[in-house]
């Protein structure tokens, strides 16, 4: 993201108006403690003087978040473990469409991307709010929207952004300290949207323990804990957008039964599976999941809910995304161009969308592709019964056609024994030349006790 030069002066001046003493900087920096009373004098008169409004009109707000972007472009730890791209938020909000009226919820809220996002859009088709009835701009501004964050810092980080856009929340914000995982989340209001990322890994006590009561199946992993706090939050109808690691749609066991038990209850109607190395460690593979709570004929409905999958995928064979290829909004528009209109995912849909090359990639002899035309075989876009589903994958949603052709194929390799001679004759060949130089730099004696340690292992394992 980038800013024209005045805009970058309006920000400097926004800091430079804060005026903050290099002593009061010190101790902000240890927990944003103040131990002189003068100190809380001097921050509290700088802030009066900040024209906030200004602020969120000169789009402080963008320059903002774009810094928190860039932070976690730099690093996977810290901020950047909480902060999600935004192009793939922007995507995600514009299939879900949150109008006017709605409870939006993220349980994870990190820097409250998701529900700045949500914000914007209806902003965007409200006049700014204008075109809504006075109890309705108050709505938005104070109930619409509510998050909660575990970690203190990002929390802070969630409600500066948060009001440099514009958005004020309840009395404690936008964005509620706690975990969602314990009694904040058992806490939350029924909501019509949910949009998260949840964070992943395994609990393992202290403050990010899990340790509601009212899940019906106990797990230690986070992003299963969190995945069934969020279908069973939503209200009847409500719908959902959730960023997901690959082993919740594969694992065994509690994941199996989480799966099954989301199938039964919401419409399961669209799987996203996302490139790797957008966001996370390099090499994560991460997917959207998009439901509805109940079904189109009936809301209310609470088992069989899921009829069809349909699963779009963005993985296979495409580019290794980073600094040098961005993650941009191009990559996401044919995804969006099938989604259709309907937030519900219930838009009429057919097979068939072959963007980056997709007719050129092999397709592996799976049991995604028996019985596929040879045409739709190749296809990005494609979709699956729940019976499949159910019958032919044990309720895993793991579900590829593709091959990438950066991966291997174990039947076409050569023999074990072909492969070990191989690697000997490239170690043997590595031994020599590491041998030359260090003779090279003077050290014979030396080379020739590493070789006589060579030979008597050697001989060792022929014995």
């Amino acid at each position: 993201m980038r800013y024209p030069f005045s805009r970058l002066t309006v920000l400097h001046s926004f800091f430079q108006d804060l005026n903050f003493h290099r002593l009061l900087a010190q101790q902000a920096l240890k927990q944003t403690r103040l131990r002189e009373p003068r100190h809380l004098e001097q921050l509290i008169r700088s802030l009066d003087q900040i024209d906030w409004f200004s602020a969120q009109k000169d789009g402080l707000g963008d320059l903002y978040e774009g810094l928190l972007e860039k932070n976690a472009g730099e690093t996977k730890s810290g901020a950047g473990q909480y902060f999600t791209p935004r192009v793939l938020i922007n995507s995600m909000v514009r299939c879900i469409k949150p109008q006017p009226g709605e409870v939006i919820q993220d349980p994870a809220a990190g820097t409250a991307g998701f529900l700045i996002a949500a914000d914007q859009y209806i902003k965007s088709k409200t006049d700014d709010l204008y075109d809504l009835p006075a109890k309705g701009q108050q709505f938005q501004k104070n109930k619409a929207f509510v998050g909660v964050e575990l970690v203190p810092s990002t929390r802070r980080l969630a409600l500066m952004n948060c009001l440099l856009h514009g958005m004020e929340g309840d009395a404690e914000g936008v964005v509620h300290q706690g975990n969602a995982l314990g009694m904040a989340g058992q806490a939350l209001p029924k909501a019509d949207i949910i949009l998260a990322n949840p964070p992943f890994g395994t609990a393992k006590g202290g403050e990010a323990s899990i340790t509601r009561d009212d899940l019906t199946y106990p797990t230690s992993n986070k992003q299963l804990a969190f995945l069934q706090h969020i279908y069973r939050n939503l209200k009847p109808g409500g719908r959902a957008a959730v960023v997901l690691l690959d082993n919740v749609l594969f694992e065994a066991g509690v994941g199996t039964d989480v799966r099954r038990d989301l199938m039964n209850k919401c419409n399961l109607h669209t799987i996203l599976r996302l490139p790797t190395g957008i966001f996370y460690a390099q090499g994560v593979k991460t997917n959207v999941l998009f439901f509805t709570k109940g079904t189109e004929a009936n809301k209310y409905q609470e088992e069989n809910c899921t009829e069809n999958v349909w699963v779009y995928d963005l993985r296979t064979n495409m580019p290794s995304f980073g600094k040098r290829t961005p993650f941009g909004d191009s990559h996401l528009k044919p995804f969006e161009a099938v989604f259709g209109d309907s937030p519900y995912g219930n838009a009429p849909r057919q097979q068939g969308e072959w963007s980056f090359n997709a007719e050129e990639i092999d397709a592996p002899d799976t049991a995604e592709n028996d019985n596929v035309d040879d045409r739709l075989i190749t296809s990005r876009w494609r979709v699956f019964t729940r019976e499949w589903i159910r019958d032919t994958k044990g309720d895993s949603l793991d579900i590829s056609w593709l091959r990438d052709n950066s991966s291997v194929d174990a039947a076409n390799l050569p023999e074990p024994s072909v492969l070990a001679s191989e690697a000997m004759s490239e170690l043997v060949q590595a031994l020599g030349e590491l041998d030359a130089l260090i003779r090279e730099l003077g050290a014979g004696e030396e080379a020739d006790k590493q070789k006589v340690l060579l030979n008597e292992m050697l001989d060792g394992v022929k014995g």
